[in-house]
């Protein structure tokens, strides 16, 4: 069965979310943050994701930003960095992370062989709104998918329901990419075909399903095509 639709999570698979604490470590009289942000961006990475797995368990749901924000808190907390102001910039510049390098040509490449690509994602409106315009990748995109919608955190599926809905495709006609272990296991036991971009070279979850490709980056997506 042709693919007939490319899927793309979008905080780590199409936009750099280290972006936000590597940016503002660069700025003058950030030396502390400059010694730490490494492990600030990572540990916020890492709450943020936790929070949506423990709220989609619990049913208590809440939008992104707001596990986003409280992600970032606690890796504050961890590193010691009792700044306001810092804190003020950093949620700030999530929402202007740059996408990847190698993004706006993969998606041109799918574009101009006919195929729907779409972004789906836990992030918010808004803030995909944000990440999207910032990075100039709107015009290649067919659809921002949230998990808004559906009131629950990936990998639920209710969240991959939303791929069909939106598009009329079966499962088997959509190439699923995200550079989140867990998230291209989800997809593939729902039965889209999956690449995990692994960009930190990683070992594979062990979880109910394997993706089908593992990548290193997004650049060669047309030719799995």
């Amino acid at each position: 069965m042709p693919v007939k639709v490319c899927v793309f999570d979008a905080y780590g698979t199409l936009f750099d979310v280290a972006a936000a604490a590597r940016i503002a470590s660069e700025q003058p009289g950030r030396e502390t943050l400059a010694a730490v942000w490494p492990a600030l961006a990572a540990d916020w990475r890492a709450k943020q994701l936790e929070y949506s797995w423990l709220r989609a368990v619990t049913g208590d749901h809440v939008p992104f930003w707001q596990v986003t924000k409280d992600g970032l808190d606690w890796a504050m907390e961890k590193a010691g960095l009792d700044d306001p102001e810092l804190r003020e910039l950093l949620l700030a510049l999530y929402w202007e992370l740059a996408a990847y390098r190698e993004v706006p040509m993969m998606l041109a490449t799918l574009k101009a062989r006919g195929l729907d690509c779409a972004i789906l994602s836990n992030g918010s409106p808004e803030m995909l709104e944000g990440a999207v315009d910032h990075s100039g990748i709107g015009l290649y995109l067919d659809a921002v998918l949230s998990v808004e919608s559906v009131g629950i955190f990936k990998p639920a599926r209710a969240v991959y329901d939303m791929v069909g809905a939106r598009f009329g495709c079966s499962p088997g006609e959509v190439l699923f990419v995200s550079s989140n272990g867990w998230d291209a296991a989800g997809a593939a036991a729902y039965g889209f075909r999956t690449v995990w971009v692994n960009r930190l070279d990683l070992p594979q979850d062990r979880l109910m399903a394997a993706p089908h490709h593992v990548l290193s980056d997004l650049t060669t997506i047309p030719e799995i095509v």
